[in-house]
């Protein structure tokens, strides 16, 4: 049973990943990450998310996979004394004098190698092996033969993790350079400004006021932006590879993707090992997933290679399907104002805590683990006093709605069709 691994930015989307689905997370500190500008975790958080995710059986993986510099290993050193307490389950590495210095403070740590090492054959993967790695995250470029080879040449208590779904890099495993050269901001210390996804014109020397486009072809000027991953389609052939960790990608995304993504992936696998078969993709999971903020989808890489198909995208921009409505509040929080505790024909209330604007009378879905989305109408709305109310436009605004079927906390209400 491959576990499912899901983003973490801060602690709202560890929470959400945990919920929907999630076997573990991955986060980061406040540095040393690949994501410096999500909102990431304090020493203390560390401690605390280690100890929530223990407690639900779960498990949590630090990421320390940029290049640090030789001036930055002292705070490098001095941040993992500070951590070794938290009982963290692994660490991801890219850098071999990162592997290093977590060898000489945390010995018995189980480390994890980053995608960053751009792990592209079995020669590489057995090199890591034999540094005793616990995982090798694989580079995003690799088809499904060539993992399977990968997979044959390991030894049996080496495991291999690989993207399955978000975005993807225009630079080999995702080894940039462009981000500094343009802004300053080092991409490969976790700090890109995603330089790839802009617009480029050309302009002649004596005729900056004429620019013109860099045309790729009859879609537009889109020659470094890459398609975003979703192999949910595929997820049976990911399983024969051999592949151990199904990773998402998204620690800059919201805690609604990330919840919407692990439970897609969540009911996939699950459906698919009940029953290997008689499975048939539920085409409702990918409804789900359009329901996110995302890039034209493609299946990464594991069926074409970089060269036959470079995955690049028609459109700059994100596609969004839904409004993240609101979050379900757990029932031990409040209770419901008299008299309107009693049930009526539009169901019971519920307390939300509001994420964008809903009204009365706006179509909405409930998506809960393990389920897809479920429609409801906005019929009635009450503020925390009982008090009718049209609308609830303010952030984090608690409000009561009547919902004709039961909710829990943390289920997600967003907009319908």
């Amino acid at each position: 049973m491959p576990e499912l691994l899901s983003p973490a930015g801060n602690f709202e989307k560890m929470k959400a990943a945990l919920l929907y689905g999630a076997d573990a997370v991955y986060l980061a500190g406040n540095r040393f990450g690949m994501r410096s500008a999500a909102d990431n975790f304090t020493n203390e958080e560390l401690y605390l998310a280690a100890e929530y995710a223990h407690s639900r059986g779960k498990k949590i993986y630090l990421t320390l996979n940029t290049m640090p510099h030789g001036y930055e290993y002292p705070a490098l050193r001095e941040f993992l004394r500070e951590i070794k307490d938290a009982s963290l389950d692994a660490f991801i590495v890219a850098d071999m004098g990162v592997f290093m210095a977590l060898r000489e403070i945390i010995p018995d740590a189980e480390i994890h190698i980053s995608t960053q090492a751009s792990i592209i054959s079995p020669e590489a993967a057995l090199f890591y092996a034999s540094l005793g790695t616990k995982r090798l995250v694989l580079a995003r470029e690799l088809t499904l033969s060539e993992i399977i080879e990968i997979k044959k040449a390991l030894p049996a208590d080496v495991e291999l993790e690989a993207f399955v779904h978000g975005s993807m890099c225009v630079s080999h495993s995702g080894r940039c350079l462009l981000s500094n050269a343009l802004t300053g901001r080092d991409a490969n210390r976790g700090a890109c400004a995603q330089p790839c996804r802009w617009n480029y014109v050309i302009t002649e020397e004596k005729r900056p006021e004429m620019p013109f486009p860099l045309e790729e072809n009859e879609n537009g000027t889109f020659i470094m932006s890459s398609k975003d991953m979703c192999t949910i389609t595929i997820l049976p052939d990911l399983i024969k590879a051999g592949i151990d960790s199904f990773k998402i990608e998204g620690r800059m995304k919201s805690a609604y993707y990330t919840a919407v993504t692990t439970n897609a992936y969540r009911m996939a696998i699950d459906e698919y090992l009940s029953s290997p078969e008689t499975y048939s993709f539920n085409e409702a999971l990918m409804k789900e997933l359009e329901s996110v903020s995302h890039r034209e989808y493609c299946t990464g890489y594991y069926l074409d290679s970089p060269l036959d198909a470079p995955q690049i995208s028609s459109s700059v921009g994100y596609l969004r399907e839904k409004s993240y409505f609101a979050t379900a509040n757990d029932s031990a929080e409040y209770s419901v104002p008299s008299p309107l505790e009693e049930e009526n024909e539009n169901g019971r209330l519920y307390m939300f805590t509001q994420k964008n604007k809903v009204s009365v009378g706006d179509a909405a879905e409930m998506i809960s683990p393990r389920k897809c989305g479920r429609s409801l109408i906005v019929s009635e709305m009450y503020n925390e006093k009982g008090e009718t109310i049209d609308c609830a436009p303010h952030p984090f605004m608690k409000f009561f709605i009547r919902v004709p079927f039961e909710v829990h906390g943390g289920d997600i209400m967003r907009s319908g069709n």
